[in-house]
């Protein structure tokens, strides 16, 4: 079933068929002609919307509205009003309801509104509860999340964390993978010991080896004085190397061997140090395709790729976004010193719809801006940024009643194709697996479509 729906109208013919009509919307129905009564049973059972008349005697559909909105304000009260009493169906929007619809009835009208409705209502009981979720989560370093896909990730964590061998965690950029590295060195025997983290792509290729290796004094001309690198300061602890597909060649030899032998030489040192460091890894990158085009050593691949971790992205999570984004909110909020509690339904709608290219990282940047222009208690559709409020989910008509909607297969073929480059956002390689084309006839194809990347791409860093 839909929903569960309250009908309140004084009318019994009318009343009946508005129990059928909806019946045979798939929706369960309580049908009541008193509206006491109606109020009654609200206030002891459970309903996902309420449909009501407007001019009934005893109490007038308006004085109903207004005490549910006062004592049930989770359930969403739709009324009916006559053609052209508009002033009347202002009024009872301002007196707390969702929505009205005006008579005659138009019955497939009705169904819509009301599947907004409960939808309506169902967002906001997630949206709270994903709140309090939330709020009971104690330590900024876990992972959130409740999806199947993140509830994996979780426990492989918890299986490896123990062990001290390298881990290699991959994923789009903006997945999170700093949040997984640094989970697994709280649970790991290592969790008293640093946590040392550098991204390979920000550091110039000239000073990699001695930022990795440290240096000793003299070693270079600005080599003024001895410095370990971040394998000794890590001692005891954790290194996390992110972007590890962005290690230059020259270094990547030089990694090889402080894995293999867990010793490391300073840059113009005669001295090793013995190493207890554990290594985790990271890269957005096909570490596979670039050992196939020479850019990265085969042999440190297999060193690094021990225990392999793979992060989701998050336009699979469902509703993961919201829990993320209610975690964010309440981040934002406290720092601003704005009494931004929720989401609006609307908003959350909004969300679960947007693809998310840039991934968590994009959810915060959202998250970030919407309560920075939040001017009430909840964000709204206007507090989010233009590239997700005005976002439309593309469709791809393959059969329809109409013969104006039917397309050559051609142009099937070509929304399908650009439509699973959006929803990997504009991974080729993965493209192709997923439509089953070798890369040069998918490259082929989005050539002639005049499109190198069609979908939103990801921002690597």
């Amino acid at each position: 079933m839909k929903g569960s729906i309250l009908v309140v109208e004084d009318d019994a013919a009318l009343c009946r068929a508005l129990d059928i009509g909806l019946r045979d919307g798939e929706f369960e129905v309580r049908a009541i002609t008193a509206p006491q009564a109606a109020l009654s049973e609200i206030l002891h059972a459970d309903f996902d919307a309420v449909l009501t008349d407007l001019n009934m005697p005893g109490m007038s559909g308006l004085e109903l509205c207004q005490r549910i909105a006062s004592e049930r304000p989770d359930i969403p009260v739709v009324v009916l009003t006559a053609f052209g009493s508009m002033e009347t169906a202002i009024g009872a929007i301002r007196a707390g309801a969702y929505d009205f619809i005006t008579k005659p009835v138009d019955i497939e009208g009705l169904l819509l509104v009301l599947e907004r409705a409960v939808q309506h209502r169902k967002l906001r009981q997630e949206v709270r509860r994903l709140r309090s979720a939330v709020e009971r989560r104690s330590s900024p370093e876990e992972l959130l999340g409740e999806s199947p896909a993140i509830l994996g990730v979780k426990s492989l964590v918890e299986r490896v964390a123990e062990a001290d061998a390298t881990v290699l965690i991959t994923g789009e950029s903006g997945t999170g993978k700093e949040v997984v590295a640094r989970a697994l060195h709280r649970l790991s025997k290592r969790a008293k010991g640093p946590f040392v983290a550098v991204n390979c792509a920000a550091v110039p290729e000239s000073l990699i080896e001695s930022e990795l290796f440290g240096h000793a004094k003299g070693a270079f001309t600005d080599a003024r004085s001895s410095r370990p690198g971040l394998l000794v300061q890590a001692q005891s602890g954790t290194l996390f190397l992110d972007e590890i597909g962005e290690l230059p060649l020259s270094a990547q030899a030089k990694f090889l061997r402080v894995l293999q032998e867990r010793v490391v030489r300073p840059v113009g040192s005669d001295h090793e140090f013995n190493l207890d460091v554990r290594i985790v890894a990271a890269t957005n990158r096909d570490l596979v395709q670039a050992v196939d085009e020479g850019r990265f050593r085969e042999d440190l691949f297999f060193r690094i790729h021990v225990l392999p971790i793979e992060l989701p992205p998050l336009r699979t999570r469902g509703a993961d976004v919201l829990l993320l984004a209610q975690h964010f909110l309440n981040d934002f909020a406290l720092r601003a010193g704005k009494d931004v509690q929720s989401l609006a339904p609307k908003a959350a709608e909004l969300l679960l719809d947007y693809p998310w290219p840039g991934n968590v990282r994009e959810l915060m940047n959202c998250i970030e801006h919407a309560v920075a222009l939040a001017r009430y208690e909840h964000v709204s559709p206007e507090d989010l940024p233009a590239r997700v409020r005005n976002y439309r989910r593309s469709h791809i008509i393959v059969a329809g009643e109409d013969p104006a909607e039917l397309v050559p297969l051609e142009e099937v073929e070509r929304r399908y194709i650009l439509r699973v480059m959006e929803a990997v956002a504009g991974n080729k390689r993965l493209a192709a697996r997923v439509l089953g084309l070798d890369r040069k006839t998918l490259y082929r194809k989005l050539e002639r479509y005049g499109s190198a990347s069609p979908a939103p791409t990801v921002q690597r860093s």
